[in-house]
């Protein structure tokens, strides 16, 4: 009998590449603080989520067939955050502390699914060792 790994892993294999992809994009917003006319950006969590398990996929579109194909999958899920304070004059939009507890809570929530999945692997293991 064939291993299915969507049943059996379930949903926590999507959610570390979506989680992955929002720390990469908050990190981003941390880096760029100082950065003129920089607006913050965000992950829609349950769009990117169900991106990932319905397997679309965001793709550009080539006007030539040597350009490199684009895409990373959760691309279109990528917002433009409100700003919570008023401009400061320079156009930037990024507010470090909420960007820093973002990327907080969004590590512990990576961490949590990595113990999830953990797990899952250990109890299929588990099975086919018959213990």
């Amino acid at each position: 009998m064939a291993i299915n790994f969507d049943n059996a892993l379930g949903i926590h294999q999507y959610t570390l590449g979506v989680r992955e992809r929002r720390a990469e994009v908050l990190a981003s917003n941390i880096a760029n603080a100082d950065t003129p006319g920089f607006k913050a950006r965000d992950l829609s969590f349950k769009d990117a989520l169900a991106s990932a398990t319905q397997g679309r996929s965001f793709n550009l579109s080539k006007t030539s067939e040597r350009h490199i194909s684009g895409g990373r999958g959760m691309a279109s899920d990528v917002r433009y955050r409100v700003p919570n304070q008023p401009d400061t004059g320079d156009g930037n939009t990024v507010d470090v502390q909420i960007e820093r507890t973002s990327f907080m809570q969004n590590s512990m929530e990576y961490q949590a699914s990595l113990s999830f999945l953990s797990s899952k692997i250990q109890t299929m293991r588990k099975a086919i060792k018959g213990q």
